[in-house]
């Protein structure tokens, strides 16, 4: 009997025992659970929800919430072994530069050296770090640096007329960002192949020139020559997407050389509404573009004359070599005759916005400085139109403004020749001569109709019609006249012959008639690179010069390529 109750007694107990560790363990489950959702819920809390929580004064010193950390500990480290470096650092530096600026020396210079060059007892101050992990097989880390040094730099330099003067560089000031990109990780120690370095922003350059026994303004030009000669000479070595490789471990890394990587057709189209930099009349505008501000690859536009409104139409043509973080760079001037330039305003795009093989049609506000965005003066805005051209790219475009756009057979054998080199028969001599795409054709105009045009009439209505020019031919065409409306439909199409498609414009001007004459209620500047690029294309243009409105055109290109030489 006893047997039984022991048996009935441990099989109790022993249920129990289950049903407590069954109901511990679920227990146990859900706390685990609960953390874990809980862990994962900090994981997805930005600064502003952990702000929230806590209070910032609760907050642990070594709690930072930003990507840019400082960089007290390696200050230190570098004030201390600052001696070392300005010695191992100051040939290097000298054996660089020099080359890059007798390649910029002025043509007023028979020579430009450096005769002292030390960086001085004061190390540059690091102020923050960021790290970028690409996702590329590379790392990047970029290091933000000021320094006011005072370093002992002379320059040996010898003018034309066999004068020898020493100048030195004094009261440097820089701040700027440092990018070094350590690519390709690997496997091995130190687990990078190479580091790149380039000097990815420099937000302030200033130093001053002065002639050791003299003063260097007693030769004109000579330190504005001087200045422009080391900017240049900054920007071209070492600036982004210039980038200095220095391999780790052996291997070849000319993949990570900087290379060109497309072409950037820029089409200075207009400007308008430009601030007024003359008393008497008014500005002479003529603008400055660029990709990389060297002096050989800006380029300037001509002088409009007594006009805030002027229509340059210009094309220019820049190598891109970094599309991702390059932007183009539009300053417009007024023209002082032999006094300096006074500056109107600036703008920029990036490269990114733009869609390969896409005209891109754009107008940028004038601002007074492109780094800090805090002046809200109307000075004006710039007419651009932006074709961003790939090397190698697919899908079959062609760039336009290519030699070769749209050649025919024949065309191709007479510029190439049967064994593929440049031949001087029928007058063309690649060698010799400039080729210039002339794309010449029949354009379709449909004027479709207009919206909310502003009123002219004293009734609050206006009778309009819109008056069609080609620019380089001055052919004109016009409308039928609607009456009494501000949205009218003309559904309207005219032929133009164009000679030079690529480098003409319409004008399309939107008129209201009167009995007595007419009034202008604004206009729309068309170029046809879109067009002879597209084939054909339908869409609205707001109206310049008018409170309101906007013409809904229709455009159809028919081709007829030629070409000549110059």
């Amino acid at each position: 009997m006893s047997f039984f109750f022991g048996l009935v007694i441990g099989v109790a107990v022993g249920i129990a025992l289950i049903v407590v560790f069954v109901r511990s363990e679920n227990s146990r489950s859900l706390r685990r659970s609960q953390l874990a959702t809980t862990i994962a819920a900090f994981a997805r809390m930005t600064v502003e929800d952990s702000r929230k929580i806590l209070a910032p004064e609760y907050y642990p010193s070594w709690v930072v919430f930003s990507q840019r950390q400082k960089l007290t500990w390696l200050n230190l480290q570098l004030t201390k072994i600052w001696p070392y470096v300005n010695e191992a650092a100051s040939e290097l530096i000298k054996t660089n530069v020099e080359p890059v600026l007798e390649q910029y020396r002025p043509i007023i210079l028979s020579s430009l050296k450096f005769s002292k060059f030390t960086l001085g007892t004061v190390a540059p101050q690091f102020t923050g770090v960021s790290i970028i992990e690409d996702g590329g097989g590379s790392i990047t880390m970029e290091l933000e640096m000021n320094w006011d040094g005072n370093p002992n730099i002379v320059l040996d330099i010898k003018t034309r007329f066999g004068l020898a003067l020493p100048v030195q560089v004094k009261d440097i000031g820089f701040t700027g960002v440092f990018r070094l990109i350590f690519k390709p990780l690997v496997d091995e120690f130190p687990c990078f192949g190479a580091v790149c370095y380039s000097l990815r922003q420099k937000k302030k350059l200033d130093f001053t020139l002065k002639v050791i026994g003299g003063d260097i303004s007693t030769i004109p030009g000579l330190s504005g020559a001087i200045e422009g000669t080391i900017r240049d000479a900054v920007e071209d070595s070492i600036t982004w997407p210039v980038r200095k490789i220095v391999p780790i471990l052996p291997g070849d890394y000319s993949d990570l050389e900087l290379k060109p990587v497309g072409v950037l057709e820029v089409k200075l189209v207009q400007a308008k509404e430009l601030t007024n930099k003359d008393i008497i009349g008014k500005s002479d505008p003529f603008a400055v573009v660029y990709i990389r501000p060297l002096r050989d690859k800006m380029k300037t536009s001509k002088t409009i004359n007594n006009q805030l409104n002027p229509v340059w139409n210009e094309h220019f043509e820049f190598i891109v070599e970094d599309a991702s973080t390059q932007h183009l760079v539009v300053k417009v001037y007024d023209d002082e005759g032999l006094q300096a330039a006074e500056f109107i305003g600036c703008a920029q795009i990036r490269l990114n916005e733009l869609e390969p093989g896409k005209v891109k049609d754009v107008w940028l506000k004038l601002v007074k400085d492109l780094e800090v965005q805090r002046d809200n003066k109307n000075r004006g805005q710039v007419h651009l139109e932006l074709l961003y051209c790939p090397y190698g790219m697919k899908n079959g475009f062609t760039n336009p403004f290519a030699s070769d756009f749209s050649m025919t057979s024949l065309e191709k054998v007479l510029k190439s020749g049967v064994d593929g080199k440049d031949t001087a028969e029928n007058g063309i001599d690649g060698k010799n001569k400039r080729r210039e795409v002339i794309v010449r054709g029949v354009l379709s105009v449909t004027v479709i109709s207009a919206d909310d045009l502003a009123p002219a009439d004293v009734m609050g209505k206006a009778d309009p019609y819109v008056a069609l020019i080609l620019k380089k031919t001055e052919t004109k065409n016009k409308t039928r006249v609607v009456n009494d409306c501000l949205n009218p439909v003309w559904n309207q199409t005219f032929d133009f012959v164009v000679e030079d498609g690529l480098h003409d414009m319409l004008i399309l001007e939107v008129w209201d008639h009167d009995t007595f004459g007419k009034d202008y209620m604004g206009q729309c500047i068309l170029t046809l690179t879109r067009v002879i690029l597209e084939g054909e294309y339908k869409d609205s243009f707001q109206l310049d010069g008018a409170k309101s409105g906007k013409l809904n055109v229709y455009l159809k290109w028919s081709p007829q390529p030629i070409y000549r030489d110059l």
